[in-house]
């Protein structure tokens, strides 16, 4: 049995919600391969639900599997029916799964919008049952989803029938670097984490390396060699999430190609700009792009949709498409290693140092949890004007506090002159007050000289090596 690894707040999610009063319907959705399934599945060993999986198949055919694997259950319909004749009748029949006194009969159905792309309907069945029969009974219903445009357009928003319903709303997020690294375990800290700037916290991907096996070995064979699962992974993603898979992709590789500003994507993509904001906030909805603006800036600037800087935040993506499409040629004729030895091991460190900063950032959030920091931040992230970038911001409510860091991931220890340039930037438009306190920190992969060391003593500089962040 494969090892199930992480998820500990999702899985307490989930078991508060069985322990809740009343009856609980839960949303829970996320992108493809983020580990929907498999959460819940672990959270439901030993509690015997009634889990169903949508497939793409007309309504009749759904409703006929629906009905097998609800009376499988040992329903008391199972004497006298074979099938319910339809489906006010079949999720009627979710306060009837038995289960165990002073428990929560569970019911799961997973990639829901199958279900209900087919018969629009459905959503407005299961909120009649739900307000006049389901919400009083013991009950737990998963409704879960990997579409995530449908999801929030069509479930969770207003329009819908079931909003307002959910008594709990779960989106599935990456695994953080704590989790991820556990599927390689016997890896060095090095590897560890390039294997997570490469393949992000999804545990499919994660899932697909050997622990036992180096990481060049892991990249060449379930990345770059053509029929491996991930070497056409992108591209599946956008043909099963998007209708218009080229046009997304002809985005996806201007931002990958460096245009990051809106004008700049519509520039090299030639795409009417009302259409191409559409696009970009469809890409934004699938996590594969975000769009960044100066941590402390306002809200008003984050409105236009024409302002902020685009950028592929999915680091599969990133590194898909900086090294596999760009060296497709050679790949489709099982040059993989050369690819590797070439293109892609040295400039590793520096594709690196991007998700490095985002480690950075998590680890800092996990202090300022246990209250370890010098005060507690309510925003963290990058900050820039014309003049100065700074790799982490983080700022109390009113920026009387302010934490300024920058992080660097290479091999060799930062030297006393890199510490004074942090030191000595210009960070007069982040005050809000005069005489904010600033504290200055520092993270460095590849730790500190003596000079370094001492020189931060001297000025109240907080550093921090990998060996400490990892």
């Amino acid at each position: 049995m494969t090892e199930f690894i992480g998820r500990k707040e999702e899985l307490a999610f989930l078991q508060e919600k069985y322990e809740a009063r009343g009856g609980q319907l839960v949303i829970l959705y996320g992108r493809r391969r983020i580990g929907k399934t498999e959460t819940i599945r672990r959270f439901c060993e030993g509690k015997e639900p009634v889990f169903f999986t949508c497939t793409q198949t007309e309504d009749r055919n759904q409703l006929s599997a629906f009905s097998r694997e609800l009376l499988s259950a040992d329903l008391p319909q199972r004497r006298y029916i074979t099938e319910f004749s339809g489906w006010e009748q079949a999720f009627s029949a979710l306060r009837d799964i038995p289960h165990p006194a002073g428990k929560k009969s569970i019911a799961v159905i997973d990639e829901f919008p199958y279900m209900a792309k087919e018969n629009p309907e459905i959503p407005s069945i299961i909120q009649k049952l739900w307000d006049t029969e389901l919400k009083d009974e013991d009950i737990l219903l998963i409704l879960c989803g990997s579409s995530m445009s449908y999801m929030e357009k069509e479930v969770l928003s207003e329009k819908n029938p079931l909003y307002g319903r959910a008594t709990g709303i779960l989106k599935m997020l990456p695994m953080p670097y704590s989790e991820s690294a556990e599927f390689v375990r016997g890896w060095s800290r090095y590897d560890k984490i390039v294997a997570h700037a490469i393949l992000g916290g999804i545990p499919y991907y994660l899932s697909q390396f050997d622990g036992r096996k180096s990481l060049k070995d892991n990249i060449c064979s379930n990345i770059l060699r053509r029929g491996s699962i991930l070497y056409s992974e992108p591209e599946f993603l956008l043909r099963q999430e998007l209708r218009e898979p080229t046009t997304y992709n002809t985005i996806i590789q201007a931002v990958a190609g460096g245009r990051i500003a809106f004008n700049e994507i519509q520039q090299a993509t030639q795409i009417e700009k009302g259409k191409l904001s559409v696009y970009l906030k469809n890409l934004i909805a699938l996590g594969v792009i975000s769009r960044e603006f100066p941590v402390l800036s306002p809200e008003k600037e984050r409105q236009n949709v024409q302002r902020g800087l685009y950028k592929l935040c999915d680091p599969f993506f990133r590194f898909w498409y900086r090294f596999v499409l760009r060296n497709y040629s050679a790949l489709e004729f099982g040059d993989w290693e050369n690819v590797y030895d070439t293109v892609i091991e040295p400039q590793l460190n520096e594709f690196v140092s991007f998700p490095f900063e985002d480690i950075c950032i998590e680890w800092l959030r996990g202090q300022n949890k246990q209250r370890a920091l010098p005060f507690v931040f309510t925003r963290a992230g990058r900050w820039w004007d014309k003049n100065v970038e700074v790799d982490i911001i983080a700022s109390n409510e009113d920026r009387s506090k302010i934490i300024s860091a920058e992080c660097k991931f290479h091999n060799s220890p930062v030297n006393d002159s890199e510490l004074e340039k942090h030191l000595h930037k210009d960070l007069s438009l982040l005050r809000r007050k005069e005489g904010a306190g600033i504290f200055y920190w520092y993270f460095s992969w590849g730790g500190y000289t003596d000079e370094a060391e001492s020189f931060a003593r001297e000025n109240g500089m907080r550093l921090v090596s990998g060996e400490e962040l990892l």
